[in-house]
């Protein structure tokens, strides 16, 4: 067991790297959507396109991701994916020059069709490297370090490209007579240059980093009894356990990025200034890893990975409630904000475990379908590109609080899937 574990820890090590890549990339969108809302003049609608860029990547390379990835192996493939991530940052810096909000959303769908090779290999990695019943807690580390470069950077951008004096610079760019507007917009739109060169290079680098590091080929690493085709089954739609699955990622991660994503836009709405807002999502998302904390330390010993999972999804469908029906305001850690905010940022508590949780379970004796069975699961993360878009026009249609709806049914197909849809190991019509 020990031997396992230390032969496990540096390519595990390695795979934490690229979940704060993951992390660093993904959740950088929380502070570009109301940035490029103002700097581009945007709709709750058009702004919400920045997520739908950024994941609708998912749906169109997450099955050549894993034809790609068997032809290259998986380091080639991850180096691949990081250097097609630093292509995408880079055209940042023309959309910037002529500040074309299209340019930017195809930097964003760039960036996103790496981000999914990338994830399709490493997702795998974590369920396969260590015992089956401690994947739950493997899948949390990974979680911890992409949370934590969640809170990272959205914070490090607005540092950057947001400015002492802003808030009221806002206000009066809607004053302005059409060329002073140009040339303000213009201004705080070039803001993004600088930074998004910095981490264009890093990804570069990143990827021949990777290329020569000591992460084994995963066919080397799954080769194993455990993982063999146990039901002689052929196709992977024979798998409803996977099959529900992925509609348990989709729904999982778009609740997931609406609340992180629209908590900003949100609060702004209430009359919160986007240089208090900017802290909101992560609150959310430290409220991610507090769950992940837990789930380190009670699985499996205290509580199952099975578990962990329904109680994330019941809370999760408790505070969506609440976050649509709850009226007032409330002073807590010193903003002074209305309290479905607060519940918004519980969220983050919820989501936790989910992703955690599916993963085992949709993965669960697929065998020589391990491959596809990842890139389907890579593939609901197009929930992201889609549901924040519902919300958007939800949004536009009623009010952004009603248009929190849309996470209930989501949290009831998990809730299903929690308790029921996991077991279906055949489909019955």
């Amino acid at each position: 067991m020990k031997d396992q574990l230390s032969k496990n820890i540096i390519p595990l090590m390695i795979i934490c790297i690229v979940f704060f890549v993951f992390g660093f990339a993904t959740w950088i969108n929380a502070i570009l959507i109301p940035y490029f809302k103002i700097a581009c003049q945007l709709t709750n609608f058009q702004s919400y396109l920045v997520t739908f860029a950024f994941y609708i990547s998912y749906l169109v390379i997450s099955i050549p991701s894993s034809y790609l990835l068997k032809r290259t192996g998986f380091k080639k493939g991850m180096m691949i994916g990081f250097w097609i991530m630093s292509i995408g940052a880079f055209i940042f810096i023309p959309a910037a020059m002529i500040r074309s909000y299209y340019l930017f959303l195809t930097g964003l769908f760039i960036i996103g069709i790496g981000l999914a090779i990338l994830q399709t290999a490493a997702n795998p990695y974590v369920t396969i490297l260590g015992a089956k019943d401690r994947a739950a807690q493997r899948i949390s580390m990974m979680g911890i370090c992409n949370k934590t470069a969640g809170i990272i950077a959205p914070l490090l951008l607005a540092a950057v490209i947001i400015k002492p004096g802003d808030s009221q610079l806002f206000k009066d760019i809607q004053l302005m007579d059409d060329s002073h507007k140009k040339l303000a917009l213009d201004m705080l739109i070039k803001r993004v240059i600088p930074p998004y060169a910095f981490v264009g290079s890093i990804l570069a680098l990143l990827g021949i980093l990777i290329r020569y590091s000591p992460l084994p080929e995963i066919d080397k690493v799954g080769d194993n009894e455990e993982l063999r085709d146990e039901f002689n089954k052929t196709r992977i739609y024979h798998f409803p356990h996977l099959v529900l699955g992925v509609f348990a990622i989709f729904f999982h991660v778009g609740s997931q990025v609406i609340a992180i994503d629209t908590i900003i836009p949100y609060a702004q709405s209430m009359g919160m200034p986007l240089a208090e807002a900017k802290v909101l999502p992560s609150y959310t998302l430290f409220a991610t890893i507090c769950g992940y904390l837990m789930g380190i330390c009670l699985i499996p010993w205290a509580i199952s990975q099975k578990n962990a999972l329904r109680i994330c999804t019941v809370l999760g469908s408790v505070f969506s409630i609440f976050v649509v029906i709850c009226r007032g305001q409330i002073n807590l850690i010193g903003h002074y904000a209305h309290i479905s905010l607060w519940f918004i940022v519980l969220l983050g508590f919820a989501n936790s475990m989910i992703w955690a949780g599916i993963w085992p379970l949709a993965l669960n004796n697929l065998g020589k379908h391990l491959k596809i069975g990842a890139s389907l699961l890579i593939m609901g993360l197009c929930g992201n590109a889609i549901l924040p878009l519902f919300y958007g026009y939800f949004a536009d249609q009623f009010s952004l609080q009603q248009a929190y709806m849309v996470l209930l049914p989501c949290y009831g197909y998990l809730v299903f899937y929690a308790f029921y849809g996991h077991r279906i190991k055949k489909w019955t019509f």
